[in-house]
């Protein structure tokens, strides 16, 4: 057995303690949102949010309950949209990525550009807003939250090429096609059961970014005739504005009858029950997430 040196016993003991330190800084925001969700307001207003509440309310929460119809419209449309397109972008990445891994693909450099090209250089946000709004119409529609910036990612595209090529034997593929399988059924049977660590990753980041975007909403919905597909992190964003708004008018918060609305801890337990669901999902990916990102960032 290898003989424990009194340096790398301090070395370890120290490198354990600075991770706890950033496990710790990563977790206590977490704990102290969920804490300020059950805050009274009035408290949290005039002493500022603690890990321990001076004072327990569930205000926010009941609010939450009253206002469901539309939290909970938006609830479903934020799943819908992150599973959807979550599953939209990994079928178009995977399958590009496949196209650009076969050395004999005609036009396989014309296509590289093409993929790498908009990652260097692009229109800008105006270009981009007439492109989708005008010419793809796309405006005011679920494919308005699923499309733009999201659906497909340079960098997503070249790590599975890359795992495709250096990963998986060309003898495998090859002892496949002699035995008269499909291009296709050789993506589907072979390539993708052999990428799920990598693929598992990526749809993990993929679901991240659908689901905490709201730039998305804010450019191509609009209240009157896209409302009905706002977004858990829009109903969020425009409830901050109505309370702003209200807090600066207080003749209309009054003629509203509104003065005890939990302005403050209702913010904080929309965001808690906004990022429950990925909390809750990640442990069970987390096993592919180092092994996953590490398989298609090497190549030899």
């Amino acid at each position: 057995m290898p003989v424990k040196s009194f340096e790398n016993v301090t070395w370890k003991a120290a490198a354990h303690i600075i991770l706890c330190a950033f496990a710790l800084a990563a977790v206590m925001p977490f704990v102290l949102l969920i804490a300020a969700s059950f805050t009274d307001n009035n408290t949290a207003l005039a002493q500022g949010f603690s890990f321990l509440p001076k004072k327990l309310s569930l205000d926010a929460y009941v609010y939450i309950v009253r206002e469901w119809r539309t939290i909970g419209r938006a609830y479903f449309m934020t799943i819908l949209v992150t599973v959807s397109g979550t599953a939209i972008s990994l079928i178009v990445t995977c399958m590009f990525a496949y196209a650009l891994s076969q050395g004999n693909l005609p036009g396989r450099n014309l296509l590289t550009f093409l993929c790498v090209f908009p990652m260097l250089f692009n229109g800008g946000l105006v270009a981009s807003y007439y492109v989708w709004s005008s010419v793809f119409q796309i405006k005011n529609t679920l494919w308005a939250l699923i499309i733009p910036n999201l659906l497909m990612n340079t960098f997503n595209v070249i790590l599975i090429k890359n795992y495709f090529q250096n990963s998986i034997s060309p003898s495998i593929l090859e002892a496949a096609r002699i035995d008269g399988i499909s291009e296709f059924g050789l993506f589907v049977r072979i390539v993708m059961p052999l990428s799920v660590p990598l693929v598992a990753t990526i749809g993990l980041m993929g679901a991240l970014a659908y689901w905490n975007d709201w730039t998305n909403g804010l450019y191509y919905l609009t209240e009157r005739d896209g409302g009905q597909f706002y977004t858990i992190q829009l109903v969020l964003n425009s409830i901050n504005e109505n309370i702003n708004f209200l807090a600066n008018n207080s003749e209309l918060m009054s003629r509203a009858n509104i003065q005890n609305l939990p302005s403050t801890t209702m913010r904080m337990a929309i965001a808690v029950i906004g990022i429950l669901p990925i909390l809750a999902a990640y442990p069970f990916f987390q096993q592919y997430f180092v092994k996953g990102i590490t398989l298609g960032g090497v190549k030899e």
